[in-house]
């Protein structure tokens, strides 16, 4: 395939010619910036190839926040977009109400079904049917960490937990920040869920914090997830309380840090500073998580229209974004990987292929599973309720693991 400078443009220039009789889609999403950008352009460029003319409704800010609330009001009109940037449960709750799109005969002669993992599919399914349609996939527990940091320090990257607080000794010891954190709610719960992965195993996560089973919420292992949870806290600095997560990052790219717990949007921020992966920064699962996968997924819903141009144009943008042209080149540009299996990795990093690697093993071993933290395991009122009560842990220092989980199990129940 041509380098994707090219292949942007080639696509441009083929959309030019492909006008005539088209439907136009009107696609709501918050990719405004940066890598996030030439994404969204890329999809655009693809619908434009087929024919169709793309409407753009780009809504800044807020993770999506703002662009949720313009979408309900929009739907409330009765003036729904054609596809809206919706994730997670959050697309099962859009379903409830009647407003989304049939997509099956889509999914059947692409073979959805088969080019899926069964976790994923469902998450894009109701009641059996696909409404909406994957982007890509982000793997949420990884360790970023400076190896020339380490080295110093004289201890290696962990792969457990005790080797994590072993290696914090020495670290701290040498004089370094040991783990980079930003004290933002959503940064504290997504170190909580690599936690809750690494210490309690996929069976415990998923009753836990998928299934919200109380007697998990309320078991030996959740306080034992709690206490390992707040020990991380020791080691991260003073001024780390509103930090941005890049900025927390910069510390790890700069080795004022040795190691940092967030998602792979975080090498951009490597790539970004001419770092190269395995010999500038290392990629590895959070402590105890290498046969899981915590997974974050952008996903489109699309929503029932009456023109029948526009339907073509609905029905050509879900099938363009399963496509290997589009999922190489999107995801080439979005710092994640391809959602459909079975894609060649040759032109994505040592960080990507690792990633596509274990997506796929954990996938067939049962041990992909979805991310509290971002959005994909649980109904948006509980997932913000147990947001708070794990803040609120990691920023109370009189307070017991036990009265953690009994907040914990309190917040699960909020509907």
């Amino acid at each position: 395939m041509m380098p994707m400078n090219k292949t942007l443009t080639t696509l441009a220039l083929a959309s030019a010619a492909a006008l005539a009789h088209a439907g136009e889609i009107e696609v709501l999403h918050w990719w405004t910036s940066g890598g996030e950008a030439k994404a969204a352009t890329a999809l655009k460029l693809t619908l434009q190839k087929s024919g169709h003319r793309w409407r753009d409704f780009a809504v800044a800010g807020g993770g999506g926040d703002s662009a949720m609330t313009v979408l309900k009001s929009r739907v409330v009109s009765g003036n729904a977009p054609a596809a809206a940037q919706i994730k997670g449960p959050s697309i099962q709750e859009w379903a409830r109400e009647g407003v989304l799109a049939n997509m099956d005969d889509v999914a059947r002669a692409e073979k959805w079904n088969e080019l899926l993992p069964p976790v994923v599919a469902d998450v894009m399914k109701y009641k059996g049917s696909y409404v909406a349609v994957p982007v890509n996939v982000h793997r949420v527990n990884w360790l970023w960490a400076n190896p020339a940091v380490f080295a110093k320090a004289g201890v290696k990257v962990p792969t457990t937990w005790d080797e994590f607080f072993t290696a914090a000794d020495a670290l701290k010891k040498a004089g370094v920040v040991p783990v980079a954190h930003g004290g933002q709610n959503w940064q504290d719960f997504t170190t909580f869920e690599a936690v809750a992965l690494g210490v309690g195993g996929t069976d415990f996560y998923k009753k836990a914090l998928v299934q919200l089973d109380p007697a998990a919420l309320k078991s030996p292992t959740m306080e034992k997830v709690l206490t390992t949870f707040k020990r991380v806290k020791d080691y991260t600095d003073r001024n780390a309380p509103g930090r941005d997560w890049n900025l927390a990052t910069a510390m790890v790219i700069k080795g004022e840090a040795a190691m940092q717990i967030m998602g792979d949007w975080a090498k951009g921020e490597f790539i970004a500073a001419g770092k190269v992966p395995g010999k500038d920064f290392v990629c590895a699962p959070a402590p105890g998580t290498a046969r899981a996968f915590t997974f974050n997924i952008d996903s489109f819903a699309l929503f029932q229209l009456k023109d029948a141009d526009k339907v073509a144009a609905q029905k050509e943008l879900a099938k363009q974004i399963m496509a290997p042209e589009f999922q190489e080149v999107f995801n080439l540009n979005k710092g994640s990987i391809p959602v459909r299996m079975g894609m060649s990795m040759d032109k994505f990093d040592d960080c990507a292929k690792q990633s596509a690697k274990d997506f796929g093993d954990t996938a067939k071993a049962g041990s992909l599973v979805p991310s509290i933290a971002h959005g994909m395991a649980v109904p948006s009122a509980a997932e913000g309720a147990i947001k708070d009560a794990v803040s609120q842990f990691w920023n109370t220092d009189k307070m017991s693991a036990r009265e953690a989980m009994d907040k914990i199990a309190v917040a699960a129940r909020s509907r």
